[in-house]
């Protein structure tokens, strides 16, 4: 078996009764259901913030285009669908 760690949590009333519903319809503990979406979630957002410090790091390294330049271009692409129907 995995190794695992205790983390006591409180939620509300309702929270609580929503996953002991979830967890009677899928045969599963409320813990290990808890357990499931903590885990999608920390990995979502540590990979949201991995994001955002190597988009800092272009930002800092000037691996940037001009927003000007940026709109420029979406406005273009924009224009060239329009005239062929289809995006480029």
């Amino acid at each position: 078996m995995a190794k695992t760690a205790t983390l006591t949590i409180r939620m509300t009333p309702e929270t609580k009764a929503h996953l002991d519903l979830i967890a009677k319809s899928m045969r599963r503990t409320r813990s290990y259901l808890a357990s499931q979406a903590l885990a999608q979630y920390a990995e979502c957002e540590a990979e949201i913030l991995e994001d955002i410090e190597a988009s800092l790091k272009d930002v800092a390294a000037g691996n940037v285009i001009p927003h000007k330049e940026a709109m420029r271009q979406v406005r273009e692409a924009i224009a060239l669908a329009a005239k062929t129907g289809r995006p480029e």
